[in-house]
């Protein structure tokens, strides 16, 4: 399952960024993946647009982060 997989990936590498992609509505498990550090939920069926957008707001987020450091 994907916050267990998110959850052994951190063990790894503390800095890993993921977002989450479901077909579910938001849940306590997407709740609980955000809380570990996983950014934008995209909702299923999506469009490549909507994974792209996704995929750039949390680069430009930890380039934000960094440059602000």
């Amino acid at each position: 399952d994907g916050l267990e997989t998110f959850r052994r990936i951190l063990q790894i590498n503390p800095a890993q960024k993921a977002i989450i992609v479901s077909g579910f509505s938001e849940t306590d498990r997407v709740k609980k993946v955000h809380a570990i550090g996983a950014g934008a939920y995209v909702k299923k069926p999506y469009i490549l647009e909507k994974i792209g957008l996704a995929i750039r707001d949390e680069l430009l987020k930890d380039a934000m982060h960094s440059r602000d450091m």
